[in-house]
Formats: C-alpha cells, structure tokens, sequence
C-alpha cells in the first residue's frame, strides 16, 4: 500500500466508495466522475502504479482484473456491449497512479476514443 494513494485508501476503507465487487485481490467501484451510464473502476488491492510497473510475476493479478471486467458487466446489466480501458501514464490521461480498468457501457460508445 501506498500512503498517499487515493485508491490505496479507498482499498482500505478509508475513503468512502460505491462498491459494486470485491474479492481478495480486486475491489470495484462506481467512478465519482461518471463518463457512461455505468462506469466502474476496477482495481488490485495491491498497489501497482501503472501497467508499466508490472511484470511477469503480476499476470495472475492482470488476469484477476480482466475476469473481474467480465463478472461486473454481467453483474451491471451491459454484457456483450462494454468497454474496458487502461489509462497508462499522464500523457494517456492517467490521473491516479494506482492501475485500474474503466469498465463503460450503458449507451453507445464511439471509435476512436479521446
């Protein structure tokens, strides 16, 4: 855990956050910042900076939060129409330094992105 990382203390319960799943290595919750009518972020419990500090040993966990992905959409109603994305560094519009998936649907979604 970091610190001084937002989602680290969300992790943690020490931020408030709309929980939508959990297990033992991913938590997801509602964005604050809602983007499409359902918009989840989906992140490890283990603090990872960005997809860039990530190695071999951390495919598991990779593969946790895309299967997490998968079981939200369904959980949310928008399996088969959604949208994941990962945000890697500032220039890409990565805003919080602690990996973590969109998950977005719930209206059409257009190509290309941003």
């Amino acid at each position: 855990m970091s610190e001084e990382c937002l989602f680290c203390k969300i992790v943690a319960g020490e931020i408030p956050s709309d929980r939508v799943w959990e297990d033992d290595d991913v938590v997801a919750f509602r964005d604050i910042s809602p983007q499409a009518p359902v918009h989840v972020l989906v992140i490890p419990k283990r603090h990872l900076a960005s997809l860039d500090e990530t190695a071999e040993g951390d495919a598991q966990l990779l593969g946790r939060l895309l299967g997490s992905c998968r079981s939200i959409a369904e959980q949310e109603g928008i399996a088969g129409a959604y949208r994941v994305v990962n945000n890697c560094g500032a220039a890409a519009g990565q805003s919080v330094f602690h990996i973590h998936l969109h998950v977005l649907g719930g209206r059409s979604l257009g190509w290309p992105p941003g």
